[in-house]
């Protein structure tokens, strides 16, 4: 039998290039093909292997992608996968995976690091010591025993946070939908809303992905509900915060300093942050100690010799941790079960308590943990942007969600079912979904209103009373506003009592045509929704 072959193109640990030969796999290590002078090089071999093992360098686009007839897995040793062009790698039938857990002790060590510094402005007193002044009372810093950390996302890595700032004497409130009371209450923080937080830190620090939701999350009206003097760390990801605001708040002294290991643009060679008197900056350092980058080397290179011999498959971004045999039968009601999670998540706005899911009929006796890894995908995705199949179920763990799962023989009028309920602080929503004959997955029912319909790429979802004239009503303002109807489905409960519309529209829905069809006199909900 042919050993597998695995080019390393980025500079990667000696210690994982002696796991590939240990594992009886052949490896090819040009750590300098992933820079872009010598992408061409790179198109030029990628052909010739059946792993590429790569870190931020080495950019896997389509065109590289389209070269490599046997490439059937890319290992990526750290979490961001922006750098690979996932549809591109999916369409081709090649396994992306990345280490998402290998980096986060070293984050939150930097965050805590970042804090400290500022709070007693360490990079200023030294710049000023070693230029030769003893300036001793104008670095007046404050302790931070007792004060309020706000945490903004309580995941893997905002929990190794939390968990140090007790260490140091801080009290710790964090916000986070997905973080569940009895977890908040198991790691030691208080859980509060986001105005609650940022009207009570002292100093604030930012661990949570980059999604259309947490996007300017800290922005001016946010800053302004601030207590004065407050201090904030961002290790996370650019974008969180406006940086414009944070350098109006800064020179109001509203802010009394911050620090920023990411930025909206990197590699940032310049910044409205830069040179303010007030403000730390390092570059993109969160994941750079020798510990760190030595663990995800390891753990990607164990995981594609696990592939590459076994077919097991860990940490992949774009598909379940399933065997070869079982794909076939799988496939479409994996498909179906992250529509239905994403379908649920989309409309979730409050913290996730509990979700269940019950599989009916001849998907009951499939491998239900990959549909259920399916469904908590699509489900935590539209809040936490980097989740898949197989790290959801470590995410919902960490924020304490309880997830339950349900095997029944055939109790309903379709040869296979999935039912999700999502159960919040406020209220307890169910989906249900099938696959037909065809392979394509339709949605059957939504809060016990029977519906037939396809998931669309572009969606409105609406409750709304079932009184004459809200079809024509809702029809014309679409009209109007050029959205072409593709498929137009309606339910309700009953003559006159509620009922939804779920129609798939041609195009993305702007903003100002939803909140037209939200006003409209029957309507109790609107959502776009996306798939």
């Amino acid at each position: 039998m042919t050993k597998p072959k695995v080019l390393i193109s980025d500079a990667l640990s000696p210690a994982a290039v002696q796991i590939f030969k240990d594992r009886g796999i052949e490896v090819d290590f040009q750590p300098n093909l992933g820079k872009d002078k010598d992408k061409d090089k790179l198109a030029e071999i990628i052909g010739n292997y059946d792993g590429l093992a790569i870190r931020s360098a080495t950019k896997a686009t389509a065109k590289i992608l389209e070269k490599a007839t046997n490439l059937k897995v890319i290992g990526r040793a750290g979490i961001g996968v922006d750098n690979v062009e996932i549809p591109a790698a999916t369409a081709k039938g090649i396994i992306v995976m990345n280490t998402p857990f290998g980096n986060s002790i070293t984050t939150a060590e930097h965050a805590i690091t970042l804090m400290l510094a500022l709070a007693r402005e360490i990079p200023q007193a030294d710049a000023s010591t070693q230029a030769g002044k003893w300036e001793k009372n104008r670095f007046m810093g404050v302790e931070i025993t007792g004060k309020v950390l706000g945490v903004v996302g309580c995941g893997n890595i905002g929990s190794i946070v939390a968990d140090r700032a007790l260490g140091l004497r801080m009290k710790v409130v964090a916000f986070d939908p997905f973080l569940s009371p009895e977890r908040a209450k198991d790691i030691g923080v208080e859980k509060v809303d986001l105005d609650d937080l940022l009207k009570r830190a002292d100093f604030i620090t930012l661990h949570t992905p980059l999604t259309e939701k947490t996007k300017n999350i800290i922005d001016a009206a946010a800053i302004a509900k601030m207590k004065k003097g407050v201090r904030l760390i961002n290790c996370a990801r650019g974008g969180l915060v406006d940086e414009q605001a944070v350098v109006d708040a800064l020179n109001s002294k509203h802010i009394a300093g911050a620090a920023f290991d990411v930025f909206v643009e990197e590699p940032a060679n310049t910044n409205v942050l830069f040179g303010h008197p007030n403000v730390i900056c390092t570059p993109h350092l969160g994941a750079s100690t020798t510990e760190a980058q030595e663990n995800v080397a390891l753990q990607v290179a164990e995981q594609m010799s696990d592939y590459l011999l076994t077919g097991a498959i860990s940490n992949a971004v774009n598909f379940p941790s399933i065997t070869a045999e079982e794909a076939p039968k799988l496939k479409p009601f994996i498909a179906l079960a992250e529509k239905l999670g994403s379908f649920a998540g989309q409309l979730t706005e409050s913290g996730i308590l509990k979700v269940e899911i019950t599989y009916e009929g001849h998907v009951a006796e499939m491998k239900i943990k990959a549909i259920t890894s399916a469904v908590l995908s699509g489900l935590l995705r539209p809040m936490l942007g980097e989740v898949n199949v197989v790290s959801a179920p470590v995410v919902a763990k960490e924020r304490g969600m309880v997830v339950d799962e349900i095997v029944r023989a055939a109790q309903s009028d379709y040869e296979s079912l999935i039912t999700v309920t999502v159960a919040t602080e406020r209220q307890e929503r169910s989906v249900s979904g099938t696959v037909y004959h065809d392979g394509k997955p339709r949605l059957v029912d939504v809060k016990g209103i029977r519906v037939d319909a396809e998931f669309g790429k572009s969606m409105i979802y609406v409750t709304n009373e079932d009184k004459p004239g809200f079809i024509g009503a809702f029809a014309s303002l679409l009209g109007a506003a050029k959205l072409n109807i593709a498929t137009f489905h309606l339910g309700r409960v009953k003559l006159g009592g509620d009922a939804i519309a779920l129609v798939e529209v041609d195009g993305a829905v702007p903003a100002e045509v939803l909140a037209k069809v939200q006003a409209l006199p029957q309507v109790k909900q609107a959502k776009a929704l996306t798939f």
